[in-house]
């Protein structure tokens, strides 16, 4: 079974549900942190045996001399990565989405590809625990190379959790891509209520079934409640405002290590996403 974490937004406590989450698993998980510009689900784990792999996007090279400028690879290319100039041929590797496309058009088969280093994948573990961390170097535009290169490493065996990227862009449609579920972390405010609604739209033209965990759940209104009343969406958790969750975050500690009694719900919640998932309901 393969759950995302998403969120409209950022700050709303997916990571920290996340890592809750794949502690509070009885069975070996995978933990994928999918949010590759930030990725922080690190900070509340102690894994070890860290092993590092390249992750790179093929880049088209011309050969000048080859090449007789005549425009197809830039007329092919929706993206802009290519201009043919009266005496040149140029490549904007930012713009490049490594689809190969103009290599095959090129008439003069003027065109080869070599990869262009993009980002890591570490792999690290913690007792039951894969953890599966992507990276962007600093400066590269595209996120969903490097999270492809995060779910490569699914294990179709294992129960897998996606900590997504925020918002409801290329990166988040990615990291969701192929997952049984999504849980939609979320917050009581207006502000959290405007994100969700635009992270439900997304699921449901996705066709992915979903449901919401309310963060601190106790301190603010009841209009994410109504929402997901009158939409008939699940309402699966509520992590209640706490002190000692504030604090034990400050230190890189866990939701569990911070309320130990919740570890009960957040068992139940992944067998009832299982139930729900085996429904068909959403």
């Amino acid at each position: 079974m393969k759950i995302a974490l998403a969120s409209g937004k950022g700050g709303t406590g997916k990571t920290t549900l996340s890592v809750a989450l794949a502690l509070a698993s009885a069975d070996p998980v995978q933990l994928l942190d999918c949010d590759v510009e930030e990725p922080n689900s690190h900070l509340f784990l102690n894994t070890k045996d860290a092993e590092k792999r390249g992750v790179t996007t093929p880049i088209p090279v011309i050969n000048q001399d080859a090449c007789t400028h005549c425009g197809a690879c830039a007329r092919f290319c929706e993206f802009n990565a290519l201009a043919a100039l009266p005496s040149k041929t140029m490549v904007f590797e930012d713009l490049c989405h490594g689809c190969g496309g103009c290599m095959r058009i090129c008439p003069e088969h003027a065109i080869s590809e070599e990869g262009k280093s993009i980002g890591t994948v570490s792999i690290e573990t913690q007792d039951h625990i894969t953890f599966i961390q992507g990276l962007m170097n600093i400066g590269v535009a595209m996120a969903p190379p490097v999270i492809r290169a995060v779910k490569d490493h699914i294990d179709p065996n294992k129960t897998v959790i996606i900590d997504c990227p925020p918002g409801t862009s290329c990166s988040l449609i990615t990291a969701v891509t192929g997952v049984d579920y999504a849980i939609l972390v979320t917050e009581p405010t207006p502000f959290g209520l405007h994100d969700l609604s635009l992270a439900v739209e997304t699921m449901r033209v996705l066709n992915i079934p979903f449901g919401v965990a309310i963060n601190r759940s106790d301190s603010g209104d009841n209009r994410v409640v109504k929402y997901c009343e009158s939409e008939n969406i699940p309402v699966l958790l509520e992590i209640p405002e706490s002190r000692n969750v504030a604090e034990a975050y400050s230190r890189g500690k866990s939701l569990i290590d911070a309320l130990p009694e919740m570890k009960p719900a957040l068992q139940s919640m992944m067998t009832r996403i299982e139930q729900l998932t085996q429904g068909s309901t959403k």
